[in-house]
């Protein structure tokens, strides 16, 4: 009863007029018999009788509303905070379109940088162990390529893969193309002491780093289905980025 009370007053308010029945409470309805307690305005009945109208996605009259909510607001950048090396604004547009809904609205946070904090993947996984957002790894190699990855869950030492089909990897060798989780298997994130590992199957790495971020190699795995994302096989590190949200 108090969500029709609700919904009259929220939605039907020509017809919901409580001020007119004086100092009664009510908490519920009751079948009067013959006559009303009391008085009741005409209008109370005015379209109480209206015909429902189902209406399509195409007609709703929201509809409209919502295609400029997201024209004024739903291409904005996203804040980032922490100067990035490797980031340019298209990259971070093609990038924002296929993080995952949790991350929309959230700032970028630049939590680890070779630039700041020097070449050593236990320095990365120090910098995002209190992380509780997915993280997106930039890197771009010696070859000026691209590319990198977005991990459902930061990236530490483990005995087995983990992370969920959110991880996804990326390049932007030559253009933008993004590889997403086939189904194929679960092997998304194994971290070590000595090596992080982004995809697999069949003793291929979709990326793999060493111990000290200087050296990487990437081959098409069974987990993204994705191509060669540095311009070699085998590539050397320039630049590497972690930003949290």
């Amino acid at each position: 009863v108090a969500e029709l009370h609700e919904y009259l007053k929220h939605w039907r308010p020509d017809i919901y007029l409580p001020e007119a029945m004086g100092d009664v409470q009510f908490s519920d309805f009751v079948l009067l018999d013959g006559k009303c307690a009391f008085p009741l305005n005409e209008k109370f009945f005015d379209g109480l009788f209206d015909e429902w109208e189902i209406i399509s996605v195409e007609d709703d009259p929201m509809k409209h509303c919502k295609e400029i909510f997201d024209s004024e607001f739903g291409n904005m950048a996203p804040i980032l905070q922490g100067k990035s090396n490797l980031l340019e604004p298209f990259h971070i547009d093609k990038i924002s379109k296929y993080l995952p809904p949790r991350t929309v609205g959230h700032p970028w946070l630049l939590a680890y940088s070779t630039s700041l904090h020097g070449f050593s993947l236990k320095t990365l996984y120090r910098k995002v162990a209190n992380a509780d957002s997915p993280v997106l790894l930039v890197l771009k190699d010696t070859c000026g390529q691209v590319f990198g990855a977005l991990t459902s869950h930061p990236p530490r030492p483990s005995d087995r893969f983990n992370g969920t089909g959110e991880t996804f990897l990326y390049t932007f060798n030559p253009d933008f193309k993004i590889f997403q989780w086939t189904g194929n298997n679960s092997f998304f994130t194994k971290g070590s002491s000595d090596s992080l590992a982004i995809g697999g199957g069949s003793g291929h790495f979709g990326l793999w780093l060493d111990e000290d971020l200087n050296h990487g190699r990437s081959n098409p795995c069974e987990t993204f289905n994705n191509v060669v994302l540095s311009k070699n096989e085998d590539f050397k590190v320039q630049d590497l980025e972690v930003w949290t949200f």
